[in-house]
């Protein structure tokens, strides 16, 4: 008997596959790559998949061979973006310039209270998404106008759709028993929470002085390698392999600017409320493992915003401006971030219905990124935030109605927006109540937990910056008006910039990475 080996068909790591993702990544960082292209094509090889994880068959050995050979010297080819756009903790630091202030406001008895918000919003965002991931802009806007739900205001439900138009457009397969109007119950599993969980446990064992190495021992020891996706996948090949990082997110890594690392930030950010650098300094210790340049830059946006966010005393455009300070401005990530919001202030209207302008000239601008690369997805977060002025289901559906990851950017303008409002109870109940304060997960000892837990283990490892002190009151003289000789001006004091680094821990260099450090 033979083994059947199209039998198991392993999606995002199929060699063939990856070359023609490689393809459009390495083009995309400006290498040129026409003349590997060519041979590909001569050879019979095929373009990447653009919405499965994998193609339906395997290839010809001789293919799969020719497509590794290829990596590799698509990998060799220099990028003219590779100065700007570095990796590397002190180039970032130093493209970025003076990182933003740490500022509370909050009061932190209530932080628990916040952070129920945050988590709670990311859940019931990423929620909205999840029926619609992987169908094209089109196929969305049609599914909600045909249930009455466009402008998009609700959860995605099958009641009333055309049947033909159903069939043209089906909901994603793992997320239609669960995440439709009529059947949530609780919140269901979804990596978008995964991987909060997992960084949680991760403070939780190792505090704010984690190194990369333990994400990477933390991944091995409680993550399955199929709940890995795309440049996860990948890095968790790469480490039992026997690569370290950060060898595990560059070595035959199409994805390694795709969204995974961003959606791994949030925690980050919850932690270290109203301290933006040093949120995006842990987001770059976790993000490394899997991601280089932009792919690295969305992590420490996203927990820089959320970390401003957390801390209180902040509108959601003073957020996305600290997330802007965190990253290089000369990066392709940034600019997408800044047009985003640029498009989102010029739409005259500031209604749902005038964000679809908003969204179509996003489309436009990206049409040759894959529908999970940052660039889009930042750029669409961006400006659904700005457009909606920091409102929670304003956020939420014009992100999600704008296509592309759109359960992973839910989640993300969920916990924003969550976290302005201050507390759970504040987030409109059509959009709490199905969730029922409860997360499954198959993220030892946390199936079936409530937000509400999950906010106070949270604040348990939260690291608070000193308030910005208050200036006294001024004070006349009972004999008069005051004098200048001996008085305190008003001042607005500014606390230093936190050092971006990890507590107690000098910069990571290439050696802090290697096993058994």
């Amino acid at each position: 008997m033979t083994p059947d080996a199209g039998a198991l068909r392993l999606t995002w790591v199929q060699v063939e596959d990856l070359v023609g993702h490689e393809l459009r990544q390495s083009a995309q960082e400006g290498r040129k790559v026409a003349a590997l292209r060519e041979r590909w094509s001569a050879a019979g090889g095929a373009a990447a998949p653009e919405r499965a994880g994998a193609s339906p068959g395997p290839a010809a050995p001789g293919l799969r061979e020719l497509a590794a050979r290829l990596l590799d010297e698509l990998a060799a080819l220099p990028s003219p973006l590779a100065d700007r756009e570095p990796t590397e903790w002190a180039q970032i630091r130093a493209a970025a310039g003076s990182p933003p202030a740490a500022s509370w406001a909050g009061c932190p008895e209530r932080l628990a209270e916040r952070l129920e918000a945050g988590w709670t919003g990311r859940a019931a965002g990423c929620l909205l998404g999840k029926p619609v991931e992987k169908l094209p802009l089109a196929g969305i806007r049609a599914i909600a106008r045909s249930t009455g739900n466009w402008p998009l205001r609700g959860y995605f439900t099958a009641v009333g759709l055309d049947p033909a138009l159903a069939a043209r457009h089906p909901w994603n397969r793992r997320s239609r028993a669960t995440s439709l109007a009529e059947n949530i119950d609780g919140m269901p599993e979804d990596d978008d929470l995964d991987y909060p969980l997992l960084n949680l446990m991760l403070l939780e064992r190792h505090g704010h002085g984690f190194g990369t190495a333990d994400v990477a021992r933390l991944w091995l020891d409680e993550l399955p390698a199929g709940r890995t996706f795309t440049a996860e996948r990948i890095a968790y090949r790469n480490l039992l392999a026997g690569l370290v990082p950060p060898r595990t997110a560059s070595w035959r890594n199409p994805f390694r600017e795709w969204i995974g690392a961003l959606i791994r930030a949030d925690v980050f950010g919850w932690t270290r409320p109203g301290d933006p650098a040093a949120a995006a300094a842990e987001a770059w210790r976790d993000a490394v493992l899997s991601h280089r340049a932009n792919g690295v830059y969305g992590a420490m946006f996203a927990a820089a915003v959320v970390a401003r966010a957390a801390g209180g005393g902040a509108d959601v455009h003073a957020c996305l401006a600290a997330g802007l300070q965190v990253v290089p401005p000369e990066s392709r990530l940034a600019g997408a971030v800044r047009l985003g919001i640029d498009l989102a202030r010029a739409e005259p209207t500031g209604t749902v219905a005038g964000f679809e302008a908003v969204v179509d000239a996003l489309h436009r601008r990206f049409r040759h990124h894959h529908w999970v690369h940052v660039l889009p997805n930042a750029a669409l977060l961006a400006a659904a935030l700005t457009h909606a002025d920091g409102d929670f289901t304003g956020a939420v559906c014009r992100v999600v109605s704008g296509g592309w990851d759109t359960d992973s950017n839910g989640a993300t303008a969920g916990s924003v927006t969550g976290l302005l409002a201050g507390s759970a109870a504040a987030l409109p109940a059509a959009w709490t109540a199905p969730l029922d304060n409860r997360l499954a997960s198959t993220v030892a000892g946390f199936d079936g937990i409530g937000f509400d837990a999950l906010a106070r283990r949270t604040a348990a490892v939260a690291v608070l910056p000193p308030p910005v002190p208050t200036p006294p009151e001024r004070r006349t003289p009972a004999g008069g008006p005051a004098s200048p000789i001996g008085t305190r001006p008003t001042v607005t004091l500014a606390l230093p910039a936190a050092h971006p680094g990890p507590p107690a821990r000098r910069t990571p260099a290439p050696g802090d990475f290697e096993e058994g450090t």
